[in-house]
């Protein structure tokens, strides 16, 4: 016969006791990781909006020793534009407007048939972010980009200066392309290119990317490519084509140049 405490370890040992303890300790895992995640949300968009906010100064070079991010970007006039008239479309909120969920809302935007960029849908409105002097002029436009590259979709911002045409500056803030390869796209070299490039000539996009040693410094046209990342750089020339041509932010830009967006 099985004395007491032998009994009361045989029952421990049961098949039934391991999976009450093994789904109660779950459960409570579970209960601090909802807590957890929860409690956290609010710290997270903040850092995501920080983050965000500190990509379109920087691709407009604008981030300002001793300041931070907040007050650099309380410079910036955030707006929402209809991409099909290239004006401003008032009745959406800048500050709530996500743009990623109206690409992928069949209500908010189109399906491309021809497709350069490789978005499948574009979206109908855009956000946009314009700095104005102190007489209240235009004088820097930051616009999102996007397109696919070799493994993934790049997301960026191309910021022009006042005159609408010449390059301020290009970033990327989120991409999943080859280290050392398409991942060159981060390079602080690479995107010292930029800053003074032209994209209209005779109102079509001239702006080219050109294969790895290739371009012609001399060209106000010219970017060199991606040495050894074929894919990337054709993916990047289409997609920064499409976003700053007719169907991208051409109408907008020409609107604003004569006062009608």
């Amino acid at each position: 016969m099985l004395s007491g405490g032998l009994l009361v370890s045989a029952k421990k040992e049961t098949v039934g006791y391991t999976v009450t303890v093994a789904f109660l300790v779950c459960l409570v895992c579970a209960i601090v990781v909802s807590v957890a995640a929860v409690s956290l949300r609010s710290t997270q968009k903040l850092n995501a909006e920080l983050d965000m906010k500190t990509n379109i100064l920087a691709s407009a070079d604008l981030l300002e020793p001793g300041k931070t991010v907040e007050e650099s970007f309380e410079q910036i006039e955030t707006r929402v534009i209809d991409l099909e008239t290239g004006k401003f479309a008032d009745d959406i909120d800048a500050a709530t407007f996500d743009q990623r969920k109206a690409a992928s809302d069949p209500a908010r935007s189109e399906k491309l048939s021809d497709d350069p960029a490789g978005i499948i849908r574009q979206e109908n409105h855009s956000l946009v972010y314009i700095v104005r002097d102190t007489a209240g002029e235009v004088d820097k436009v930051i616009l999102p980009i996007r397109g696919y590259g070799l493994w993934s979709t790049l997301y960026g911002f191309v910021a022009l200066e006042s005159d609408l045409n010449t390059i301020a500056g290009l970033g990327f803030y989120e991409h999943g392309e080859t280290p050392g390869l398409g991942g060159e796209v981060d390079n602080e070299r690479w995107k010292a290119q930029w800053p003074g490039k032209q994209v209209y000539l005779d109102g079509d996009v001239e702006i080219t990317i050109t294969k790895g040693g290739a371009a012609d410094a001399s060209s106000p046209y010219e970017v060199d490519g991606l040495s050894g990342a074929t894919l990337t750089t054709r993916g990047v020339d289409n997609f920064v084509k499409f976003w700053l041509g007719e169907r991208g932010f051409q109408p907008f830009l020409q609107n604003l140049a004569a006062g009608e967006a």
